[in-house]
């Protein structure tokens, strides 16, 4: 279970955010992707022409979740469940991609959204499982770029196609227009104080400032995390530089990010929220915020990395609470 969101500050810079919800330990880590790399998919080989930074980890051959390229495009694949649905094989003029290495494919060879609305009518998902958890994982993806633009893919049935979306969020299942629908439930939230009327000529006291978002949904099932984020995001101070940003996006996020415990499957196991990644759009930037650090761990792609790098490099995480000591 995951929750996304993309940001633009007051300078005109993008961003997409995620958290990565989980109970399975994924153990993934920053990686850059270099230039011209021939990937073995689980459905097949392809290549990649561009450049890409993001969570992933090397299981036979390298497998990202999240990201941004060297054209400034983010990608960021959530769990989907009970709503995917792949191909068992792709048709002779498509190429065949499994749904967990649709991410590098996507980052390795599409320069913007609206490349990839070309591109993605050229290959098709098929049902492949992958090793670390002997299943098919069930996923959709959102995708970014520096202009703004911002499109969700739900592999619902064969033909792929990008679906817009305007408020800039996604969760987990349902679909997004369901997502989009429901938020007409919480439309009427402000982040005004309403105020309190008398009634039979009692005079109700206060409950302090927050009224005006009564009724918005406190639990962590998909629909409540979307519509908190919306509201989150909507109502937020702008912001106008990265730093400023980044510390935004830590605060929306921490709307959504679920503690150890709190969220427990049927088998007992603990959805818990694993990392949290950023990704600048605009300065080719992908941070990546562990469980146990909250301090931002960032990889910037740059041009002697494209230029010069022919192998992937894996950025180990500090796994360790930074504490300031003030006296």
């Amino acid at each position: 279970m995951c929750t996304s969101l993309t940001y633009e500050n007051s300078q005109g810079d993008h961003f997409l955010a995620r958290t990565m919800d989980f109970g399975f330990e994924l153990g993934g880590q920053p990686i850059f992707m270099p230039r011209q790399q021939k990937i073995q998919g689980d459905a097949g080989e392809f290549t990649t022409k561009y450049g890409f930074v993001g969570a992933g980890r090397n299981l036979s051959h390298y497998i990202f979740v999240d990201g941004v390229n060297e054209y400034g495009l983010g990608a960021a694949a959530l769990y989907f469940s009970d709503y995917a649905k792949y191909a068992e094989k792709a048709p002779a003029d498509k190429l065949g991609i499994a749904p967990h290495d649709l991410t590098a494919w996507v980052l390795g060879n599409a320069k913007s959204v609206a490349d990839l609305r070309e591109l993605i009518t050229t290959v098709q998902i098929v049902a492949k499982p992958v090793a670390l958890l002997g299943i098919t994982v069930p996923l959709h993806f959102i995708f970014s770029d520096p202009s703004g633009d911002t499109a969700v893919l739900e592999a619902t049935d064969h033909e792929l196609k990008l679906i817009e979306d305007p408020v800039g969020v996604m969760a987990n299942s349902p679909q997004l227009s369901w997502h989009l629908q429901n938020l007409s439930t919480y439309g009427t939230l402000v982040a005004d104080t309403r105020p309190l009327h008398d009634y039979q000529g009692f005079g109700l006291k206060t409950v302090g400032p927050g009224t005006g978002a009564f009724g918005m949904p406190g639990d962590y099932t998909s629909p409540s995390r979307f519509v908190r984020t919306v509201f989150n995001k909507h109502y937020s101070k702008p912001t106008a530089d990265t730093p400023s940003t980044m510390n935004l996006l830590q605060h929306l996020l921490d709307g959504v990010t679920i503690p150890k415990g709190v969220k427990l499957k049927p088998d007992g196991s603990s959805d818990y929220t694993q990392y949290r990644g950023y990704m600048g759009l605009n300065e080719r930037a992908y941070y990546m915020e562990p469980y146990d650090n909250l301090e931002l761990q960032r990889v910037e792609i740059t041009d002697k990395m494209l230029s010069d790098w022919d192998t992937p490099v894996e950025y180990p995480l500090e796994h360790r609470n930074h504490i300031k000591h003030l006296n």
